[in-house]
């Protein structure tokens, strides 16, 4: 059953997330960025997964649930599948490196302006294909 209440926090959250994730930005934060962009995708997909009656897991990459589930998916992202899944992927490659870091990796250091750029963008698109045409228009 769809928790549209809960669905609706995500995603408001997600637009939250991006207003403060400008501020990240003004102040050259790359890996604060890049960071806040996961969990961006991170709830943006996971809304997205509960609007589909898809059983969300408590995992970071909801890449291959996408597309094991892509029938259920909005004809809309159907076509998307592969960018929805790589953004996925990708941003959870990031996450913890880019809020902890490692022993040879400073996250500071490591990320660059273009890291958080690509973040945001692929945050920001996901956020706007979801919420714009899928969800507000269900």
């Amino acid at each position: 059953m769809e928790n549209r209440s809960l669905i609706q926090d995500y995603l408001t959250r997600c637009e939250h997330r991006l207003a403060a994730i400008q501020i990240l930005l003004e102040r050259k934060s790359w890996a604060d960025v890049v960071r806040e962009s996961q969990e961006v995708v991170e709830l943006s997909l996971k809304a997205l997964l509960m609007h589909c009656n898809i059983e969300v897991p408590r995992i970071h990459d909801v890449s291959q649930i996408l597309i094991d589930h892509q029938m259920l998916l909005p004809k809309d992202l159907q076509k998307e599948i592969g960018r929805l899944s790589d953004i996925s992927r990708q941003m959870r490659r990031d996450r913890e490196l880019s809020f902890y870091g490692s022993q040879d990796l400073t996250p500071s250091e490591f990320y660059k302006k273009k890291d958080a750029d690509q973040a945001l963008a692929d945050a920001s698109w996901l956020v706007d294909v979801i919420i714009k045409r899928i969800l507000r228009n269900a």
